[in-house]
């Protein structure tokens, strides 16, 4: 009997794989690792915590302990905190329920690699718009680019991914007010947030209706809290 493969998804076969590469130096930039390891007592109280785990049983689905102390962390509440295993399945997870087949995302190039690589893999189309010469976005152009384009979801990272230029707070907010006139999702990425003079979460802070506030700000423990 002659057993066929299926064939992969023509729009994925197409996509050049993700890359990082992996180098036996000291700083990785193109990672940026922390260079330091976590404190000395991590590894121990790590260790004390694994063994009296009940390997048998799942955990706690809704991760309450963690996202409780995260909400404590970055000065919002439980409800408004949702964990996954990297900041990469976050992304994943709006890309998912937010894009999909007929919708797309915008993104400003350059910036992190991974927003459009998601989206396409997620089968939702991707459109891009430039950066000024030093990288900097204006407020009226991340407005008139959401306007013109009407995406489910918008992408930008603060401070930006590879350039390290920390977005104006004027341009988000130029960005938020227009995806609420469009209906659209704003992900703010700040996986170097801790590098950045503000966070969009600033901009959440004391709204009781959380729904009156399109958008998401991702933070990931892989870079200054040294857990990768």
């Amino acid at each position: 009997m002659s057993l066929i493969r299926p064939a992969v998804r023509d729009d994925v076969a197409l996509i050049p794989g993700y890359h990082s590469p992996q180098l036996d130096v000291a700083v990785r930039l193109n990672t940026n690792e922390a260079p330091e390891p976590p404190p000395a007592d991590f590894g121990p109280r790590l260790a004390e915590a694994l063994a009296g785990a009940d390997w048998n049983r799942y955990p706690d689905r809704g991760a309450e302990a963690l996202r409780t102390r995260i909400a404590e962390v970055e000065g919002t509440t439980t409800d408004r905190v949702f964990a996954a295993n990297g900041s990469n399945e976050v992304l994943q997870s709006l890309a998912l329920a937010y894009g999909g087949a007929g919708r797309r995302a915008l993104t400003f190039e350059p910036t992190y690699a991974l927003h459009s690589h998601i989206c396409r893999v997620t089968g939702t189309e991707v459109v891009s718009e430039p950066r000024a010469e030093d990288f900097t976005l204006a407020p009226d152009t991340v407005g008139e680019a959401i306007a013109r384009h009407r995406p489910a979801l918008v992408f930008l990272c603060n401070p930006n991914n590879p350039t390290g230029v920390a977005e104006d707070p004027d341009t988000v907010r130029a960005a938020l007010e227009a995806c609420g006139e469009t209906g659209t999702l704003l992900v703010v990425d700040e996986a170097y947030g801790q590098f950045a003079p503000w966070s969009a979460i600033e901009l959440v802070r004391g709204v009781d209706d959380a729904d009156a506030v399109p958008m998401v700000v991702t933070r990931t423990f892989s870079k200054t809290w040294s857990m990768a």
